[in-house]
């Protein structure tokens, strides 16, 4: 069914009859991509709602032309706004699953610590400052693309994975195991 574009000027009752329709109509395929998406109901429900307002947003200005309907117009949000919100949540790790994955040495066993300096400094200058200002001095990653001057957090990121993985690089050369680091 294709629903006619809302312009600011209508009515309340007509925007409301327009809303329900919209949700009776759009939210289903709004819920079905965001649980095959490996989504919740309640996430389902936030997107569209938020679809649903970046689409009232658009249809207030006057030069606005819906492209198709509005059912796939809000779909078409939704899919980017989940997209986006998936992006970000894969970047954040929960500290539960951290300490699972750590394993904690005997308090007799201390790490050699010149062994790793040696590891690190292999990386390079620049990835050494880097790995200290975010283990060490704890700054955020907006922090250290300011001072390294990097293009984003993005690429700071990534050159942080990158440094990390020429450590590990470094030590499947040289056959290292956790043992080499205890005294």
């Amino acid at each position: 069914m294709e629903m006619p574009v809302m312009t600011i000027e209508q009515t309340r009752p007509a925007r409301q009859e327009l809303s329900e329709t919209l949700y009776k109509n759009a939210f289903p395929a709004v819920a079905r991509f965001i649980s095959k998406m490996g989504g919740s109901f309640n996430e389902a429900k936030d997107i569209f709602h938020d679809a649903l307002v970046i689409y009232w947003e658009k249809t207030a200005d006057p030069e606005f032309v819906l492209p198709r309907s509005a059912e796939a117009y809000i779909l078409g949000i939704a899919r980017h706004l989940w997209v986006k919100k998936f992006r970000q949540d894969t970047m954040k790790v929960s500290l539960e699953s951290w300490e699972r994955d750590i394993a904690v040495p005997p308090d007799d066993e201390t790490p050699d610590t010149l062994k790793l300096l040696g590891f690190l400094e292999n990386t390079g200058r620049r990835c050494m400052d880097l790995l200290r200002a975010f283990y060490y001095q704890n700054l955020s990653m907006t922090a250290i693309t300011g001072r390294f001057g990097y293009g984003s957090e993005r690429s700071t990121t990534v050159q942080k994975y990158k440094c990390i993985e020429k450590i590990r690089e470094t030590i499947k050369q040289k056959s290292a195991r956790y043992e080499d680091f205890l005294e």
